[in-house]
């Protein structure tokens, strides 16, 4: 894992997640990318002085705010990305390389009643970038134990689990797989990875009527310290993840989320 990027909303309230994103890049030696997006597109001379002010003060707001943390001797840089969110995201995943997105559940959004915004929402549904979901408040820590909740244990890309290796081979973490069987499994679901089997020093098997009331029930018997997620078509959260927002009372966790993306599956 070497290059890591922090979407920023509001410059204001990105600080904390910009702080945990410096500390876990400090542990594998990578560097970070702060990222302002700008929708603003240049047809004119007018708009093209408006433009080039505009990037220049998203600069100067993405400096002050390197300056408020501590580095711990990462680097940090500047990704300015203008026009839309997600097309930026992808342009700066090839360019970049970026192994890992980290952001906070909501940006700008003030909504206590939402875990995941609209903007980080987009970013979950709409990219196959890793990405891990900082709640507000935390504080960066070594995970020592690592829950991964799924439907089906069926993955078709090995690659989809380096950030979850990456992480359980730096940290020494002992990783728990909790298999959530639903009314509607098939014989398929019940098979898992073999890559995912190689990590595992637990592995659960339960019945419920939903894929997160399975999680929900052991999140609070394993108080684990990062919780590992699939999105795919059918699969973890299928219908919620297919959302821009989602609420707290479809799904929260206090603690950070892991979310691999198997959409291509």
């Amino acid at each position: 894992m070497k290059n890591i990027l922090v979407p920023v909303g509001n410059p204001e309230s990105a600080q904390e997640t910009l702080q945990y994103a410096v500390q876990f890049a400090a542990a594998f030696g990578a560097q970070v990318y702060v990222m302002e997006v700008l929708n603003i597109g240049a047809v004119s001379e007018d708009m093209g002085r408006l433009r080039e002010k505009s990037l220049e003060s998203s600069q100067d707001r993405m400096r002050e705010l390197i300056a408020k943390i501590d580095q711990s001797g990462v680097t940090i840089k500047i990704a300015t990305v203008t026009g839309d969110l997600i097309d930026g995201l992808k342009d700066l995943e090839k360019e970049l390389r970026i192994d890992l997105i980290i952001i906070a559940p909501r940006s700008v959004e003030i909504d206590e009643e939402l875990y995941l915004g609209k903007t980080s929402g987009r970013i979950i549904k709409r990219t196959d970038i890793p990405t891990l979901i900082v709640p507000k408040g935390s504080k960066f820590a070594p995970y020592k134990s690592i829950l991964t909740a799924f439907r089906s244990g069926v993955l078709k890309r090995k690659k989809i689990l380096t950030p979850l290796v990456a992480i359980q081979e730096k940290f020494g973490a002992k990783v728990s797989l909790l298999m959530v069987k639903t009314p509607n499994y098939t014989p398929d679901d019940l098979r898992i990875n073999t890559a995912l089997m190689d990590i595992a020093s637990q592995v659960t098997l339960t019945e419920q009527t939903s894929t997160y009331l399975g999680t929900l029930e052991h999140l609070q018997s394993h108080l684990p310290d990062l919780l590992c997620v699939f999105r795919r078509r059918r699969g973890f959260f299928n219908a919620i993840w297919e959302k821009n927002t989602i609420r707290k009372s479809e799904f929260s966790a206090r603690i950070p989320v892991l979310v691999l993306s198997v959409k291509k599956d």
